[in-house]
């Protein structure tokens, strides 16, 4: 992620950002607006003091944990949301993350990445409260908002799973993330990117395997309300995804996965960064492959 300007939640981003995306290049009237738009904002990362603004926001329900430096090897390995937070602000994004805990542990990441994260509090299915995170950002432009919420409650037949459990996994996979979009949007700059981490289990036609029908369900939801959305705001230049990271140790995958945050992550942030300046939707896993629907 040499390069490159997106991501997303929560952190400072310098007023003189605005001319990235803004200035163009001279001698360059006959290219796309889109072309010229994404190479100003790759040629404004290529220095050393990236001028990158990432939001994630990051919903945790299972488990909190502590926004620090690279996540420790031994045991579960952390959240997916926390990984790409900590993957980008190595590459020198500057990065604001959102957690559900309170306390040292937001700064302690601060601090272990040169100021370079910062953190914001955070329960997404809360629309007050993402409300509330809105107007503390009202003076920010973001180049990346990116939406990481995900809640698993086990392998049970849709017949089997209570009301309850159906509206709870429902409000936190689906209409959660697309109720912090919808906040957030108007932080997002022209030709920024607003980015969903989905997964390939919310694909209709790959669904050819029984079990876990609900999160099944919630994320073939969050996908079609994606399309959704980007119907409607077609016309307003971001870049938009949905991302499969695949199967990854976190606190939703369980340590069985056959993947890491540490190699499936840098490859997800690679995907955000090459697909940067391209408006529309799209489907995309870590090696920037289309998922089918």
């Amino acid at each position: 992620m040499e390069a490159r300007r997106r991501v997303g939640v929560v952190l400072r981003l310098g007023d003189e950002r605005e001319q990235d995306l803004a200035g163009g290049v001279a001698g360059e009237e006959s290219r796309e607006p889109a072309e010229v738009a994404a190479d100003a904002f790759r040629r404004g990362l290529a220095g050393r003091d990236r001028k990158a603004l990432a939001a994630v926001l990051d919903e945790r329900v299972e488990e909190d944990l502590d926004l620090r430096g690279p996540p420790a090897v031994d045991g579960l390995l952390g959240d997916a949301g926390l990984a790409l937070a900590n993957e980008l602000a190595r590459r020198g994004w500057r990065v604001i993350a959102t957690t559900r805990q309170h306390g040292g542990g937001p700064r302690a990441g601060a601090d272990a990445w040169h100021e370079r994260l910062e953190a914001e509090s955070l329960e997404m299915t809360s629309p007050q409260q993402l409300a509330a995170l809105r107007e503390r950002l009202a003076d920010r432009r973001l180049d990346l908002l990116f939406v990481n919420a995900a809640i698993n409650r086990g392998n049970l037949p849709i017949d089997k799973v209570p009301t309850e459990m159906f509206t709870e996994v429902m409000i936190t996979n689906a209409l959660s993330p697309l109720r912090a979009i919808e906040t957030l949007r108007g932080l997002v700059r022209p030709g920024g990117t607003v980015a969903v981490m989905s997964s390939e289990q919310g694909s209709i036609s790959l669904n050819t395997e029984d079990g876990y029908e609900l999160y099944k369900a919630s994320k073939a939801a969050l996908n079609q309300l994606m399309r959704s959305y980007a119907t409607r705001h077609a016309d307003d230049g971001h870049t938009k995804l949905l991302i499969d990271p695949g199967h990854n140790q976190t606190q939703l995958g369980g340590l069985d996965a056959p993947l890491t945050p540490q190699q499936s992550i840098p490859a997800v942030a690679d995907v955000l960064e090459a697909q940067a300046g391209t408006p529309g939707l799209r489907f995309l896993d870590r090696h920037r492959q289309p998922v089918p629907w």
